[in-house]
């Protein structure tokens, strides 16, 4: 006997979670039908709002990351348009992506043991670095290639702080970058790191941290995929040190949209 609990099948109902996806169409965003499937509730409005913006965070990066050039090359060599973005998801790892579950991990650990022994997030943060240096490891979710203050890292944070969902991991995240710029060293919270903060504080399993990533990524994906496939030559060659971006100009977002 094969047992799920996420969707039970029956003749011309579907009901995922305890809701029927009918009346979940067109009523529940499909950001808050995600959380519903990872967390078995739908969320209320702040979580709502927060797992929206997370999953926007990660939703395309351009010509640069591994994903993409994935999906392009292999979308440039004429297969359907859904292998080339699953040989972009494929493409997710340790070091692309991977981040985010890493440092769950840690700041979940992290968090346990400041509030066992009292310690406070600065405190945790000196003890936390330097156990991983005698390690020989790195932390997890600091720097980045092209930004030195990733814009959605501000954002994830200055939205988490406030719909007051920013706890304890986002604080000793907070408090690892201020240690490292108190030596003297600039390392930003990349988008990863931010989003295993708020991934933390709101309860998610750290495994489902590379899901976190791909679900927003998936997206940019398929149009990248779809362009390569409608715009490009077959197989070209492809440097990402000679792209040039030749859409729309930046724009302010419509008032619809808006606060």
């Amino acid at each position: 006997m094969v047992k799920t609990s996420i969707t039970r099948v029956e003749p011309n109902k579907l009901v995922t979670k305890g809701y029927r996806q009918d009346e979940l169409m067109g009523n529940v965003p499909y950001s808050h039908v995600i959380y519903l499937l990872l967390k078995g509730e739908l969320p209320g409005k702040k979580e709502g709002k927060m797992i929206d913006t997370m999953l926007v965070s990660g939703i395309d990066h351009g010509l640069t990351p591994p994903t993409c050039l994935v999906a392009r090359a292999i979308a440039s060599s004429g297969v359907p348009l859904p292998t080339a973005v699953a040989g972009g998801l494929l493409s997710v790892g340790d070091w692309h992506g991977g981040a985010i579950e890493n440092c769950m991990a840690i700041l979940y650990d992290a968090v346990k043991r400041m509030k066992e022994e009292s310690k406070s997030p600065e405190e945790m943060a000196r003890i936390l670095l330097g156990e991983l240096k005698e390690k020989g490891k790195r932390m997890p979710g600091l720097g980045h290639r092209i930004h030195t203050d990733d814009p959605r890292t501000k954002r994830l944070f200055k939205l988490a702080k406030e719909l007051e969902i920013a706890g304890d991991h986002v604080a000793l995240l907070e408090a690892v970058k201020e240690h490292f710029e108190k030596k003297g060293k600039s390392l930003p919270i990349n988008v990863d790191g931010a989003l295993a903060g708020v991934a933390c504080d709101m309860g998610f399993d750290h495994k489902l941290g590379k899901a976190l990533f791909l679900l927003g990524r998936v997206g940019g994906l398929v149009a990248e995929a779809y362009e390569e496939m409608t715009r490009e030559r077959p197989m070209r060659r492809m440097n990402i040190e000679e792209q040039e971006y030749d859409g729309p100009e930046e724009r302010p977002l419509p008032e619809e949209y808006r606060e």
